[in-house]
């Protein structure tokens, strides 16, 4: 399979992503946190704003790629009790009409094994997976029992990535690609870095998987410029910062204005 290929049969994200796009609708992902209080609400208001995906996060004590204020959701929801079964046992009640994923970390998948945690996800009626510290070269166990059931694995491409490495990621990735911003851990910034375009053009140039920036677009004016660029962008700490602060409504009137940002040619 060439690094442009798709693979034979598409899961529901890619297939979604892709006819979106192709339809010349820029994408938007937005990632709410699991087990934080009022995060069911904040993805059915993402969905009703104009979402084309959601990221449920499924807390982790140790979130190497989350920034302060992801890191204070997940604080939250694991003080609550949250677990990966109960952000799970959750998502068949969510019928939001969009396909789901998941990001969480690699020891919450390691655990249980990784048929098992892939069984649970499709069985939940979630579509796709990241997990940010798996390697592309340490993959292979998950990514085999991943395909098997369906589950689709959204790799990450990081800026600093030679040019070599990131047909490999590309051929990989299922779902969209994740285009990482720029070097460091997630949050709000004032400006988009450079690096988050540049990198999105190195990925459009050898991929059709879908590229999204994500880490560091922090308002809907970044986001419109991201989406200049890429096919879409990945939003969180600037989502669970309003779901902390004000609630799920906030969150869907963000998710609203970004829509209208990248909507706006």
């Amino acid at each position: 399979m060439t690094t442009s290929e798709a693979p034979a049969e598409l899961g529901r994200i890619e297939t979604e992503l892709r006819a979106k796009r192709d339809a010349g609708r820029k994408l938007l992902v937005p990632y709410i946190t699991g087990g934080h209080p009022g995060w069911q609400d904040a993805i059915r208001a993402c969905a009703a704003n104009g979402a084309d995906c959601v990221e449920i996060g499924i807390p982790f004590s140790d979130p190497v790629m989350d920034g302060p204020v992801i890191q204070a959701a997940s604080q939250v929801a694991l003080e609550a009790g949250t677990t990966p079964r109960s952000v799970l046992d959750e998502v068949p009640d969510l019928d939001v009409g969009i396909p789901l994923a998941v990001m969480t970390y690699y020891n919450l998948v390691h655990h249980p094994g990784p048929e098992r945690f892939a069984a649970d996800l499709a069985r939940a009626g979630v579509s796709g997976a990241i997990l940010p510290d798996l390697p592309l070269e340490e993959s292979g166990p998950w990514c085999a029992a991943a395909d098997a059931n369906g589950i689709e694995t959204i790799m990450l491409a990081a800026p600093t990535a030679p040019d070599e490495r990131l047909p490999r990621v590309a051929a990989r990735s299922r779902g969209f690609l994740y285009s990482v911003g720029l070097l460091g851990v997630t949050g709000e910034r004032s400006s988009l870095a450079e690096t988050a375009t540049d990198l999105a053009a190195r990925l459009k140039a050898i991929t059709e998987v879908p590229v999204l920036v994500g880490v560091g677009v922090s308002d809907a004016a970044q986001a419109h410029q991201a989406t200049r660029v890429a096919d879409g962008v990945i939003q969180g700490a600037s989502m669970v910062r309003r779901l902390m602060e004000s609630g799920p409504d906030a969150v869907g009137d963000y998710v609203a204005e970004v829509r209208a940002a990248i909507d706006a040619t």
